[in-house]
């Protein structure tokens, strides 16, 4: 009898604990599955109208961050959109970047930076540092973000810690204040991220011009045709790029820049030693469009230039000659946002309020899921 006791208990025991295995591998069931319908999104059959930002990830998709509507995916069949009731923590998309594991990250314009896992979203949460000025570092696997709107610095995630950095004070900034004591904006607020062959961040600020950061040393470079339009009104750093001569661009047709190691100290910031040169020559443009500034630059396998203006369509520099390409609705010109080149060599275009848009060789035409071809 003891023994059959015994029997009973351990059955009993046994059965208990694969009772109990089963019921929390079933809650955990359940919540993979309440968290893939997070993130799930809606089929749609067209893109939004204001696509700022395009991005391919590794795996050949298309994501395509709006304005107003947060994030479509295109994997050559279907449009998914993603919004914030699918777990995005904002619906207007300023930047999309991919880390080494596949994972996208979506930086907003006022709710913060969202990774993607392929499953859901997750907002990362901001370090909240005691000593800021050590979180400045410069790591080959790092992604940097312009955060939000109106905010001082980049971010930087290492993969594990999102760090909000802070510029020091910009050697112009008592000028800058006493000029303009009300303004709602930020003066550093960071527009642009370019990193370049050296490995070297760059940013692009809405009123201070330039900064490079070299792993070491924070310099600035300022100039107020770089930033004001003539005539008034500011333009801010919004686009960078190294040229195949390895000379800098800043979002300035007439001027290109050769960047010198080293640097010089002027009040207590460090500026960059640079010498100007000629830029684009218009005259050889033969056409009456000006375009002194542009929004977004991209580099083709040959080398050449792609610069998208606001409304002036798009320019192809190869060195020499300069074409225009318009961009246009109709008889309207297209207000274009940003230029990216994909894993094909294939230019498209953001724009305001006309969708995305694709180079087909001769134009740029509007984007049709059907006709892409991957």
């Amino acid at each position: 009898m003891t023994w059959c006791i015994l029997l009973l208990f351990s059955i009993l025991t046994i059965f208990s604990a694969c009772n109990g295995q089963n019921t929390t591998q079933v809650v955990n069931n359940d919540l993979i599955s309440q968290n893939s319908i997070v993130a799930t999104g809606d089929t749609v059959s067209e893109l939004g109208k204001s696509i700022l930002i395009i991005f391919q990830s590794a795996n050949g998709n298309y994501w395509f961050g709006s304005d107003v509507d947060g994030v479509y995916r295109y994997d050559g069949k279907n449009i998914i959109h993603f919004s914030t009731k699918h777990g995005l923590c904002n619906n207007t998309i300023r930047e999309i970047k991919e880390d080494t594991s596949g994972n996208i990250f979506f930086s907003t314009q006022h709710g913060g930076i969202s990774k993607f896992d392929g499953q859901k979203f997750t907002a990362l949460p901001v370090s909240k540092s005691s000593s800021p000025e050590k979180d400045w570092k410069l790591e080959p696997n790092d992604l940097w973000f312009k955060g939000e709107t109106g905010k001082n610095g980049p971010y930087r995630y290492d993969g594990k810690t999102l760090y909000h950095l802070v510029f020091p004070k910009h050697f112009l900034a008592d000028t800058y204040y006493a000029q303009f004591p009300g303004n709602s904006w930020s003066p550093y607020e960071v527009y642009f991220i370019y990193k370049d062959r050296a490995g070297n961040m760059w940013f692009g600020t809405s009123n201070f011009g330039i900064c490079r950061y070299d792993g070491k040393t924070l310099s600035w470079m300022y100039e107020k045709e770089l930033t004001e339009i003539e005539g008034g009104g500011s333009f801010g750093i919004r686009s960078i790029i190294e040229d195949k001569a390895g000379k800098f661009w800043f979002c300035n047709t007439r001027y290109r820049y050769e960047v010198f190691p080293g640097d010089s100290i002027s009040q207590g910031n460090s500026l960059i030693k640079y010498r100007k040169e000629t830029g684009v020559d218009l005259s050889k443009a033969n056409n009456e469009t000006d375009f002194t500034y542009f929004m977004s630059v991209a580099e083709d396998k040959k080398g050449q230039l792609w610069m998208a203006t606001y409304n002036s369509g798009v320019w192809q520099f190869d060195g020499e000659k300069i074409t225009r390409y318009p961009v246009k609705e109709g008889n309207t010109n297209i207000t274009i946002y940003s230029i990216y080149q994909d894993h094909q060599d294939v230019l498209w275009l953001g724009t305001h309020e006309a969708g995305a848009y694709k180079f087909n060789g001769k134009t740029f035409e509007k984007f049709n899921p059907g006709r892409l071809k991957r």
